[in-house]
């Protein structure tokens, strides 16, 4: 039996060796001492007795054996060698016995390196086993820039509450997010039972990714798993049977092929349009109806946003009183949002709106559950397959807001009040600050955040003495109040100035659009694993900014050639040279931004007063929508 293994073993090294010479690789094992930084720049942890993943023994500590087995550890000795008649006797006692006596290993940025029990690797990779007790010591690289050795350390991080060693992430901040997702604090251990459970459940979900072809793309399991477990909770998982399990893997396969790319988002920046024959013209293909659902956060009476969305919907009623069909719900939140959007589908919505960034979850969910279904979540920079996204260019609108600010603040100062550090909010605050620069290069902008913990803003606005703020972009039915959009301080009372406006109606008119005349699926390249978002401005007539009477004609006509220039794209608010409150954050004066480093701003223009705050800063409303679209600070 063992002697038969080995001649087994024996021609899978062959194989394997030679197929790592004809691809120019090392066709024996890794040795770590080749690979191991300078003596000095490491140091050495024990870590004791440890279960070492089998698929991540990738070498030996030293030269001496590492000639003896090809590089996936099968051996390479002829059949007629001690080594091999050893070799085949462990192999026997493995089947009869199993083997008890630990290895001795180095782990080295989670990869592991074999000092003693060479040959026991080897037979326990044969036969396919799981993993392997070894006694550990782990080697701990200096701190680098370098993107792995980054993960590493937050791997560090991780073990020490978490000590799991069989996963694995492609990019930073994994780590964190696992923990995130498990319900744990950043620091709070995990408990033995949870320990042991989540190797079930991580064992159950790598079986079925690796079964579709997980090992031929390019990301780890362990990005997958956390990407599957972030959409459908981890509870959720662990109550899936196999058969359930087996099904969703499969059914979420794009968004684990989305997982790869470099580019993740296929931005849309204009409306799609199609070149229509004079027959089409004359005699228009008919469409089904479309019966659509918008999903509120809030109500149109108490949220601004909402209020803005439900005026949209009321446009495209108007807009398509034969070919559309709407019904919209209120009040979600993240315990029911599953339950509306279920609700819209069984009402038979073919087609769904979900206007804010925190319901995307669910959004996908539900997609891939009714492939079927058409629908859109109202966000920036989601990179979602089975979804579609959408979002306006509002900073264009603040651009000229800022511009307005400026003319009008006879004390150079001013307040931008925002609510959430999401993506495109940077980009809006930075848009104002530019725009009021343009116009008075003395200005100042007091940033305050309307979502912070015990911050009175009506307090500080009195102190810095501003004499225009920004408020929220309009009002709502339930509160008649004049503290919107751009106004001036007189005393105790604002008198407005202007306020942007989003044209959601003219936004969902033309998507629906697109739907009616086909060009829909122009947009959805069969052969791109890209997301698709919307994000479209002034040149598509969705964003504009309305002056109010009070102010100065010379204004009036200075922000019409603005918007004219921005409309027609002359003009890119973020060109030339641009100041961060640390340095040059644009250095090229014929340079403009680009859509994405637009979007995914993570600094502050110089005349700005203030700083982005960090999560724990917040309120407890905000952690759903700052989790999903929260501003990542780059690094560098």
């Amino acid at each position: 039996m063992g002697k038969e293994d080995y001649g087994k073993a024996f021609r899978l090294a062959k194989k394997d060796y030679q197929i790592r010479m004809i691809r120019g690789m090392k066709p024996t094992l890794q040795v770590l001492d080749d690979i191991l930084p300078e003596k000095g720049s490491y140091s050495e942890v024990p870590l004791g007795l440890v279960q070492i993943p089998i698929n991540q023994i990738v070498g030996t500590k030293n030269e001496g054996r590492s000639n003896s087995f090809s590089g996936n550890f099968m051996p390479l000795l002829r059949e007629n060698t001690e080594f091999a008649s050893k070799w085949s006797k462990l192999s026997t006692s493995h089947v009869e016995e199993g083997i008890r006596e630990p290895i001795k290993a180095y782990e080295y940025m989670n990869k592991f390196y074999v000092e003693e029990g060479n040959k026991r690797v080897s037979v326990m990779k044969y036969f396919g086993a799981d993993s392997i007790l070894g006694n550990v010591t782990r080697i701990i690289p200096k701190r680098t820039d370098e993107i792995e050795n980054k993960i590493y350390y937050e791997y560090l991080d991780f073990y020490r509450v978490a000590p799991i060693n069989y996963i694995w992430f492609s990019r930073e901040g994994s780590f964190a997010k696992l923990q995130e997702a498990m319900g744990k604090k950043p620091d709070e251990e995990w408990t033995h039972e949870e320990l042991i459970s989540f190797s079930a459940i991580y064992t159950r979900f790598v079986a079925e990714y690796q079964a579709n072809g997980g090992n031929k793309l390019k990301i780890t399991p362990g990005d997958a798993f956390l990407a599957f477990i972030t959409l459908y909770g981890y509870k959720t998982i662990d109550e899936k049977t196999t058969t359930e399990l087996k099904s969703l893997v499969s059914k979420n396969w794009e968004e684990f092929l989305l997982l790869q790319e470099e580019q993740e988002i296929d931005l849309k920046m204009k409306p799609t349009q199609e070149k229509k024959s004079l027959k089409n013209i004359l005699f228009p293909i008919s469409s089904p109806k479309q019966k659509i659902a918008f999903i509120y956060e809030k109500t149109p009476g108490t949220s601004a946003w909402t209020y803005a969305h439900e005026l949209g919907r009321l446009y495209l009623e108007q807009t398509f009183p034969e070919q559309v069909n709407t019904v919209y719900y209120e009040n979600g939140t993240q315990e029911n949002i599953d339950n509306l959007i279920e609700d819209a589908i069984s009402s038979g919505c073919n087609l769904i709106f979900t206007t804010t960034p925190s319901f995307v979850q669910a959004s996908v969910k539900a997609a891939i559950a009714n492939p079927e279904v058409k629908i859109l979540n109202c966000s920036l920079n989601t990179s979602h397959r089975y979804i579609r996204t959408y979002y306006s260019r509002m900073h264009e609108a603040k651009f000229l807001m800022g511009a307005i600010a400026g003319a009008m603040a006879e004390n150079n100062k001013l307040t931008y009040i925002a609510d959430y550090p999401i993506y495109g909010s940077i980009a809006n605050i930075n848009a104002f600050a530019l725009g009021a620069k343009m116009i008075n290069p003395r200005v100042e902008v007091y940033l305050e955040w309307s979502t912070m913990k015990e911050i009175d803003i009506e307090e500080k606005i009195k102190i810095t003495g501003s004499s225009c703020i920004s408020g929220r972009d309009m009002t709502i039915p339930e509160e008649a109040s004049r503290f919107f959009g751009l106004y001036h301080m007189e005393g105790e009372n604002p008198r407005n100035l202007a306020m942007p406006l989003c044209h959601w109606g003219k936004f969902y008119e033309q998507l629906i659009q697109t739907i009616m005349d086909g060009t829909w699926k122009y947009d959805d390249d069969p052969s791109s694993t890209k997301a698709i978002n919307y994000w479209w401005g002034m040149s598509s007539g969705v964003i504009d900014v309305i002056c109010s009477q009070h102010l100065p004609i010379g204004t009036k006509r200075l922000i019409e050639l603005l918007k004219a220039t921005i409309s027609s794209e002359v003009f890119n608010p973020f060109s030339g040279v641009l100041y961060s409150q640390t340095g040059i954050a644009q250095e090229d004066p014929d340079r403009s931004l680009s859509p994405e480093e637009i979007m995914t701003m993570d600094w502050l223009a110089e005349n700005i007063i203030g700083t982005i705050p960090k999560k724990e800063e917040l309120k407890e409303q905000a952690e759903p929508v700052v989790r999903q679209q929260g501003v990542k600070k780059k690094e560098g």
